[in-house]
C-alpha cells in the first residue's frame, strides 16, 4: 500500500468512525468543541476530498456534487453552489442543528460534520479549488 493510499484509507477511517459514535453529555452541560481543516497543498486537498467521498459512499450516499444528511430532529441545512465540480456534504446527527455551506466557484469541497446538539455551523467558500471541513460536537 502506498503512503498516500494509506493516507487516504486513514482519513476515510477516521471520518466513519466519528460518525458512527454515539455522544452522552451530562444534563447540565452545554456548549460545543469543533476541529475546522484548511488543506494547505493540493496533495492534501485532494486526498481530504477522497476521504470525505468515501465517507459518503461507506454512509450509502450517492457520490454526487451536493450532500444534505440528517438523523434527528429540529435541524436546518442549507447548501449552494455556483460553478462547476464543487462537493459539498452537510451531515447532521442529533438535534438542533444548523448547518449552511456556500461554495461560490470551481473545483471546491467542503465537508460540515454535525453531532450532538445545538451546532451552528457556516461555511463560505469563495474562489477556486479550495478544500476543507468542520467536524463538530454540542452538548
Amino acid at each position: 500500500m502506498t503512503r498516500k493510499s494509506f493516507k487516504t484509507t486513514l482519513i476515510a477511517l477516521s471520518l466513519a468512525s466519528i460518525a458512527s459514535l454515539g455522544f452522552v453529555a451530562p444534563a447540565a452541560a452545554a456548549g460545543s468543541f469543533s476541529l475546522s481543516i484548511a488543506t494547505g497543498s493540493p496533495r492534501h486537498a485532494q486526498e481530504l476530498r477522497a476521504g470525505m467521498q468515501i465517507f459518503n459512499i461507506l454512509n450509502s450516499l450517492e457520490n454526487r456534487g451536493d450532500i444534505i444528511r440528517q438523523n434527528g430532529r429540529n435541524n436546518a441545512a442549507g447548501l449552494r453552489q455556483s460553478g462547476n465540480g464543487n462537493f459539498g456534504t452537510v451531515w447532521q446527527e442529533g438535534e438542533g442543528h444548523q448547518g449552511r455551506l456556500d461554495q461560490n466557484g470551481n473545483g471546491n469541497a467542503y465537508g460540515v460534520y454535525q453531532f450532538g446538539r445545538n451546532t451552528d455551523v457556516n461555511v463560505r467558500q469563495i474562489g477556486n479549488s479550495q478544500t476543507g471541513a468542520t467536524i463538530i460536537f454540542g452538548f
